[in-house]
Order: C-alpha cells, then sequence, then structure tokens
C-alpha cells in the first residue's frame, strides 16, 4: 500500500550556503619571494648590485655556480686525497740529513739560480693535475675575460698581473735585504704600494731570513721550483709564500693548490743538500691592491704533513701520464 505525503509549500527564507569563505573574501596572494632564503643568497644580491665593472674570477663563479647549481653534472665530483695512500711515499722530514754548526755565513740568505732542466716543477705538475672542475671554471673564466677584454685586452691583463707579482716579490726582496734606497724608490710605484702596505703587519713578525727565490729541488721524488722565502714566523721556521689577489682569501681553503705548493716546496728544501737546515711550517700570505691588511694562512706540522700526502698523489699522476 503506498502512502503519498503532500509536497511542503511552506517557504524558507534564501539562504546561501558556501563550502569555501573564498566567495566573502578575496584571498591575498601568497609572495613566492617571501619563502626564498633571503640570508643564502645576500652576497650573490650584493655582488650583483654593487660592483661597477666585472671583477669575477675563477673561484668567485665556481662558488656562484655551487651556489645556484650545485656542482656540474657533466664532471664527476674529484675523489678527496685523503683516501688515497701515494704508491711512493717519501717522508717530508729528512730522517739523513745532518745539520751542521753554525757559520760566519749562515746570515746571509741563499739564493740558488734556477737552473735548466728536464726535471719538471711544481707550478708545471700542480697546473697538469687540475681537476676537471678546476680545469671547467679556468676556462670559463678566460672566455668570459676575453669576451670582455677581447684577446689581445686579456693578454695584457694577465701580462700586467703576472708583472705586479713579480715587482712585489722584488720589493719584499729589497726589504728583507736591507736595502733602503731600493725599497723607497719601488714604495713610491703606486702598482705595488698598495701590496707592501697589506703585508707590513706580517713583515713585522718575520725573521730571520734563511732563503729568498732560491732554486729547491727533491733529488729522491725529481722535481725542482723556486721557493719565495724561508724564515721564522713568530718563532717557527717556514716556507713563506707570498700571493697577490684581487679577491679576499680569508680561508686557506680560499688558496685552493697553494698549500700543495708550499708542501712540494718544505719536501724540497728538506731533500736538497744545497740547504743545511729542514723545514716543519710553511705560511701563505695574500696581499691587496687595495692596501687592506693581508691574509696569513699558517701551515702547522700536522697539517703540512696532509699537504704533503696530497701532493705525492698529485706527483704520481703526473708520473703516470709522463
Amino acid at each position: 500500500m503506498l502512502v503519498q505525503i503532500p509536497f511542503c509549500q511552506k517557504q524558507f527564507p534564501y539562504t546561501c550556503l558556501a563550502t569555501s569563505a573564498c566567495i566573502y573574501s578575496k584571498k591575498k596572494k601568497a609572495n613566492g619571494y617571501e619563502r626564498v632564503d633571503q640570508e643564502k643568497y645576500k652576497n650573490l644580491v650584493y655582488s650583483v648590485t654593487s660592483y661597477k665593472t666585472s671583477a669575477q674570477t675563477p673561484e668567485t663563479l665556481f662558488e656562484e655556480d655551487n651556489l645556484l647549481y650545485g656542482p656540474p653534472d657533466k664532471h664527476r665530483p674529484p675523489v678527496k686525497a685523503g683516501t688515497k695512500t701515494p704508491k711512493n711515499w717519501v717522508p717530508l722530514m729528512n730522517p739523513n740529513k745532518r745539520i751542521p754548526p753554525l757559520n760566519s755565513d749562515s746570515n746571509l740568505p741563499r739564493k740558488i739560480a734556477l737552473q735548466k732542466t728536464k726535471m719538471p716543477s711544481i707550478t708545471h705538475i700542480l697546473q697538469q693535475t687540475l681537476s676537471p672542475q678546476q680545469v671547467f671554471y679556468l676556462d670559463r673564466w678566460k672566455e668570459k675575460m676575453m669576451a670582455e677584454l677581447g684577446k689581445d685586452g686579456f693578454a695584457k691583463y694577465t701580462k700586467n698581473l703576472f708583472l705586479q707579482g713579480e715587482l712585489f716579490h722584488s720589493a719584499l726582496e729589497s726589504i728583507f735585504l736591507s736595502e733602503e734606497m731600493a725599497v723607497k724608490e719601488k714604495s713610491k710605484d703606486g702598482v705595488i704600494s698598495g701590496y707592501l702596505s697589506s703585508v707590513e703587519h706580517v713583515l713585522e713578525e718575520i725573521s730571520e731570513v734563511k732563503a729568498l727565490e732560491s732554486a729547491v729541488h727533491h733529488e729522491t721524488l725529481q722535481y725542482l721550483g723556486l721557493v719565495d722565502c724561508v724564515a721564522k714566523y713568530r718563532g717557527q721556521l717556514c716556507v713563506i709564500d707570498w700571493k697577490t689577489s684581487e679577491k679576499p682569501k680569508p680561508f686557506l681553503k680560499n688558496t685552493y693548490d697553494n698549500p700543495l705548493q708550499v708542501a712540494a716546496y718544505i719536501g724540497a728544501i728538506n731533500h736538497d743538500a744545497n740547504y743545511d737546515f729542514q723545514v716543519r711550517c710553511g705560511l701563505i700570505v695574500v696581499a691587496y691592491k687595495n692596501g687592506s691588511p693581508a691574509h696569513s694562512h699558517f701551515m702547522d706540522p700536522d697539517l703540512c704533513l696532509q699537504y704533503w700526502n696530497k701532493w705525492l698523489l698529485r706527483l704520481e699522476e703526473y708520473m703516470d701520464r709522463n
């Protein structure tokens, strides 16, 4: 049996029911930039908005790309040298070297001329064993500079950098040899006056200079180099490497392969019969053209040994290729 229910005719007031609040108020559009880690990118923003002329170097390009994109996919990350052991390990210190007593000539710094030989240099070995990433960014920097300066302009730019380095090293040599007239003349040169001002506080802590712009060679490993300076820094005998830079390098890692170079010099001196002393420490001094205080990176014996092992790996890599 079917029962019919009459249709309700009672009217109700019109009510609009909504499942979303967007009908009543327009939601504010989110600003995507608010979620950006602005602290992370503030240095990049500053570099883009602050400089008037291009001051990019292979180092700045490397840092900028790593910040934005991470390491390039086309190159495998280099294997850390610390994970390998040199096949032909030679100690950094020479246990067979005899140190003679001091003589009357001991106060005169050694300055041995670099002889032409088939023996590879430290600089050449390091250049020939650069990692793929280092080669990539170096080539990219060269292309960028050539695009801005032209081929001839870039050649002039690199020539001027080399000349500034030579003048700076020559002025330092005059300072250590107490050639007052030469120092005064070179200090007037606007090209290097800033560099000399930059290292003033470092020079105050250097004493007992034993070698200046002197050739060294490792008798066992058969490589050579030209060491900038061997002297005491804060009482510790060091191989001192003077560097100039257009960019601040406040940390040792900013100097890239320079610590390997210093370790290679130390090993060569300790195994070179021309030097009647041994060195355990290193010092890298980065001077700035604008006269701002130089950054000094001291390498203690343990750190020198770490970089000595890395140098031996690079040397083995070079020998395997040649």
